[in-house]
């Protein structure tokens, strides 16, 4: 175990700061257990790619990287059991190379597994990657550990955890034979791709949009199970295609300033990058995850029901139009799907959901972007719930009305942490903890 003293936690997009104390870095789950053990308030963290402010701000921390082992494997059961902080791309290649996948996949591969679980992530057309999760163990404040599998009725308590109830340590996942996907993409007007959602929803295995603010345009991204041996013209589009985020940070250099000059941009990003068809295939992973991510963005993501989305987003779509307001948003807008589950603080929660994700791509001052401010006013009126690891500013009396479980999920973490040694300043807040602790008082 090493220790780093007295130093600053920058995030990954280098607006988030924090002083420390002490930072280790663990190899062993008997050295997560000692740290947890002997500290009085503690924050683990990954890849410091949230944009929400939950992965430090105490005095000590644990860099949850270097716990990073690949475990076992059970042919006969489908399933890999990993350290917390692996990173997503060497478990997808793990899992590959037995001829597997998970068969739901975020949209980048360099978050850990163990931030990527507790903040909810997820990917498109399937559920929440923490549904995978068959077994799992979690060091608990005390320093003891606690193994949770299937049958126990905490663990749809523990797949989306905010890392408040006990730390991750060992984690297992049921994978599925891996599959090929034939995947299409090309631009349509709003009024064409907003009514076929169900209708390709049940189509095709794979649906994804990426809608484009300001231009009344989708690009629209559909997979198809097929074999492997299948042959299909091959179409990338132009090579210059490549350049688009270099693209997108020269004509949002200024949109700070000139919000307007957003909508100028968004048509002359349409017209030069998404104005043409692909045509490709491969494993989900291979074929749908972004490898590498050039720039630093600040992101919002905000969920609805499937059922409401179309009014919710016509709503949005009328809000962002107004030239009266400053809220204009940089492209892509991506929109995904997500089937309902019974994990309790997931947004799929006991209902088929959309995910509208929302970008700032001048992530310096992304403070004063109002289009955050505006998705979630329209989302949060209409029942939608925030991304856990992404901008928000509901706290607890909002986040109650939206997540029928938060209220025992409070009672839970406050039974497994009693001291709230997990909480830092942003979750105190999130969970209202300060008041409840001055009303005991």
């Amino acid at each position: 175990m090493k220790q780093k003293n007295n130093g600053t936690w920058v995030s990954w997009n280098e607006n988030v700061t924090h002083n420390y104390k002490s930072l280790y870095k663990i190899t062993t789950e008997e050295e997560l257990r000692e740290v947890i053990k002997n500290s009085e308030k503690i924050r683990v963290f990954g890849s410091k790619q949230s944009s929400a402010d939950i992965a430090s701000g105490l005095e000590t921390l644990v860099d949850i990287t270097t716990y990073n082992k690949i475990l076992s494997y059970n042919d006969s059961e489908h399933t890999i059991t990993v350290q917390s902080g692996v990173i997503l791309g060497d478990l997808l290649d793990a899992i590959e190379a037995k001829g597997w996948c998970i068969p739901c996949l975020p949209d980048i591969n360099t978050i850990t597994i163990g931030g990527a679980l507790a903040t909810g992530t997820h990917g498109t057309s399937g559920k929440l990657l923490c549904e995978y999760m068959t077994d799992c163990s979690i060091v608990l404040a005390d320093g003891s550990l606690k193994k949770i599998n299937e049958k126990d009725e905490i663990i749809d308590a523990v797949r989306v955890s905010l890392g408040v109830l006990g730390i991750m340590s060992e984690i297992t996942f049921k994978c599925e034979p891996i599959y090929t996907l034939h995947v299409k993409e090309g631009p349509e007007d709003d009024s064409e791709w907003l009514p076929k959602i169900k209708e390709r929803l049940n189509k095709h295995a794979f649906l994804r949009i990426l809608w484009l603010p300001h231009t009344d345009k989708g690009y629209v991204i559909t997979g198809d199970k097929i074999n492997p041996d299948t042959e299909i013209t091959e179409n990338l589009g132009p090579a210059y295609l490549k350049h688009r985020r270099t693209a997108s940070k020269i004509l949002y250099k200024y949109s700070h300033i000139f919000p307007w000059t957003t909508a100028i941009a968004n048509k002359l990003l349409y017209r030069g990058f998404f104005r043409n068809t692909k045509e490709h295939k491969g494993s989900l992973y291979q074929a749908t995850v972004t490898k590498s991510r050039g720039s630093t963005i600040e992101l919002a993501e905000w969920t609805i029901g499937l059922d409401k989305f179309p009014k919710v987003f016509e709503e949005l779509k009328t809000e962002i139009n107004k030239w009266s307001n400053k809220s204009f948003i940089h492209i892509p807008m991506d929109i995904r799907f997500v089937y309902k589950d019974k994990s309790w603080l997931s947004y799929a929660y006991g209902e088929d959901t959309v995910t509208m994700g929302c970008v700032s791509r001048n992530a310096a001052t992304a403070d004063t972007y109002e289009a955050f401010k505006s998705i979630e006013k329209v989302f949060l009126k209409h029942g939608g719930k925030p991304h856990w690891g992404k901008r928000f500013t509901a706290k607890d009396a909002g986040i109650s009305k939206i997540y029928s479980k938060w209220e025992d999920f409070k009672v839970l973490r406050k039974e497994l942490d009693p001291t709230n040694k997990f909480l830092n300043p942003y979750l105190t807040e999130l969970l209202n903890e300060k008041q409840r602790a001055n009303a005991v008082a």
